[in-house]
């Protein structure tokens, strides 16, 4: 990331992340978790978002995988992506060219407590289900009590603690918090409003695609096929096409998304014209493989989007819940005898750079080196029981890029013999002398980690420890990791700017417990609470910005996951009819910036 945009995201964040108490008890159009947003009240459309996008089109998207359920709101089934933030409209939205700023949607204003203890936002008269009812307070309090106590797992850490939420006049809703929290005002505002009458007399838990959601956003699933594709159609009574927020966005009458078994499917696919987008992770194919006749001829575009975002982390999850990864120096065992020098130029051509911690490629991400400052205040209280290198430093081990990566090998055989284990007759043994197994788990179509596993399985062998591969259809591969039955995994966990209370739902005590959670590892540690404490409380710039720091050593030196790769750019091929703004917001490529703001343009 350039000087520039780091001064950027520094001068962002010093607006909201402020020493204000927040929002004052008066109505506004919006918020932000500390300080003002950055648009004013009479903002005209988002800064991202071209307000002259002509309306029309169709584009066709794919996703490896299947689906069997069209409610993305609960645990069970699997889900086509998209639909929860395509389908579903929430009390406020979200401006992405800023680190968390909301600005009404269905609510026309919003108020806010001292210290964020209670929020009340006040319906829109004009806001629509898509049948045409209006939006009611008694759809608003019945969607937040419904997802708060039968929805997915990711809506209940936020509801234990709301003490109450109660109707305010004939337009208004007031939530109280069980305590003062900044962040819940906003968490709040972004739950998916559902109509209750659609759901009476049904089980709300149900998986299944016998209901079509009665939704309030600006697309309506017009047909789909089950496991195969799904269509959303623009809805030309959508009540809220002239709001400022939705200025330039939806304009795309169908969003078709289609289903395929595996990567290389889809790929052949877009190649054919079946389907008109596709984003490309791997460097080292975007350079080799689009080159085909639709790209030579001009009809399909290669777009690289740059992104300020957080690297986040991505790579091969160890679940501290069993016997093998209970132990930390067994999970550095591991991430030593990954090689991922030769992984990656192998892979990638060594073009992509290696995430170095949870949130790398940000001001947000811990400094080389001893923790010093504020950091170091921070992590003192635990320093007895944070692991080796949470202070003091912490660095992945980089190999000379050769396949054998012996210096790697000795490292990880050191540590595992300090653990307890042997090796007898080429085969690594527990110590309790049983031989020394796991099962890493793949999703039938990961290409990507199915390379990746390839490889690094050779380099256990070295070790004489032989993983067993467990290559599993979509279905079962939801169903195993939302019950932790897993050893090994491919993890990936998008990190955002303005982290909060979001950070118990991937790495909290309470979520390590709860089946279907984010918290695929297991993390439970004092520190971790704290931390997340700590960011949710501070008061000042320098506090937040150095909890989050020391949060992210501590789950680095954690060891949870062997850290693979990010891209500080998207890479996404299209039809060249498909267009976009060129001013793009500093999260790039996010969450439904493609097709929120894109457009097809008429030839």
């Amino acid at each position: 990331m350039t000087t520039q945009c780091f001064a950027k995201i520094i001068a962002v964040l010093g607006m909201v992340i402020g020493l204000s108490t927040g929002a004052g008890a008066q109505p506004t159009h919006g918020i932000a978790m500390y300080g003002d947003p950055a648009l004013p009240p009479d903002f005209a459309h988002l800064p991202y978002a071209n307000p002259d996008a002509p309306t029309g089109g169709r584009i066709d998207t794919g996703e490896v995988g299947s689906f069997d359920s069209l409610n993305p709101h609960i645990l069970r089934g699997s889900v086509p992506w998209q639909l929860r933030f395509l389908a579903y409209e929430s009390l406020m939205g979200r401006s992405y060219d800023e680190p968390f700023s909301l600005y009404g949607l269905l609510a026309e204003s919003v108020e806010v407590g001292d210290g964020g203890a209670w929020v009340e936002f006040t319906l829109r008269p004009e806001a629509r289900f898509s049948d045409g009812s209006p939006v009611t307070v008694e759809d608003v309090i019945w969607s937040y009590e419904t997802l708060g106590t039968e929805g997915h797992p990711r809506y209940l850490n936020a509801w234990t603690r709301v003490d109450r939420i109660e109707a305010v006049g004939e337009r208004g809703v007031r939530i109280t918090f069980t305590e003062p929290d900044r962040e819940l005002a906003l968490i709040m505002g972004l739950r998916p409003i559902l109509k209750a009458a659609q759901w009476e007399g049904r089980d709300f838990t149900a998986s299944g695609i016998d209901i079509i959601p009665i939704a309030s956003a600006p697309y309506v699933i017009d047909d789909f096929e089950a496991g195969r594709f799904v269509s959303l159609r623009r809805n030309p009574d959508y009540w809220g096409a002239d709001l400022p927020f939705r200025r330039g966005t939806h304009v795309i009458d169908e969003v078709r998304m289609e289903f395929f078994g595996d990567a290389t499917a889809m790929f052949e696919a877009f190649s054919a014209g079946v389907i008109t987008t596709i984003r490309e992770t791997s460097a080292a194919d975007w350079e080799t493989d689009y080159n085909f006749p639709r790209v030579q001829s001009g009809e399909v575009v290669l777009s690289v989007v740059p992104h300020q975002r957080p690297s986040g982390i991505y790579g091969l999850v160890m679940n501290t819940r069993r016997p093998a990864f209970a132990d930390w120096r067994v999970r550095e065992a591991m991430i030593q005898a990954f090689n991922f020098e030769f992984i990656n130029q192998t892979l990638n051509g060594g073009r992509e750079p290696r995430i170095t911690s949870y949130f790398s490629n940000s001001p947000l991400s811990m400094a080389p080196g001893p923790a010093s400052g504020r950091v170091a205040e921070f992590l003192a209280p635990f320093e007895d029981d944070l692991l080796p290198g949470t202070i003091a430093g912490y660095a992945l081990p980089v190999s000379d890029g050769g396949e054998a990566n012996r210096a790697g090998i000795r490292r990880a055989m050191a540590l595992l013999e300090e653990a307890g284990y042997s090796v007898v007759d080429g085969q690594m043994m527990t110590p309790g002398g049983d031989p020394f197994t796991f099962e890493i788990l793949l999703q039938q179509g990961s290409t990507e980690e199915q390379s990746v596993v390839n490889i690094y399985t050779e380099a256990l062998d070295r070790l004489g420890i032989r993983p067993d591969i467990a290559t599993v259809d979509s279905a079962q591969y939801r169903e195993r990791t939302d019950a932790f039955d897993f050893d090994m995994t491919p993890y990936r966990r998008g990190l955002s700017l303005s982290p909060g209370n979001e950070q118990r739902l991937y790495w909290g005590c309470e979520m390590a417990g709860t089946e279907g959670s984010r918290n695929l590892m297991g993390a439970c540690n004092p520190a971790i609470e704290a931390l997340i404490d700590r960011l949710l409380t501070s008061d000042s710039q320098e506090d937040y910005v150095a909890a989050v720091r020391a949060l992210d050593r501590v789950l680095t030196a954690q060891r949870y996951v062997i850290p693979l790769w990010h891209s500080p750019v998207s890479r996404i091929a299209h039809n060249a009819e498909l267009r976009y703004p060129e001013a793009l917001p500093i999260y790039g490529d996010w969450i439904n910036w493609q097709p929120d703001v894109w457009w097809v343009e008429a030839e």
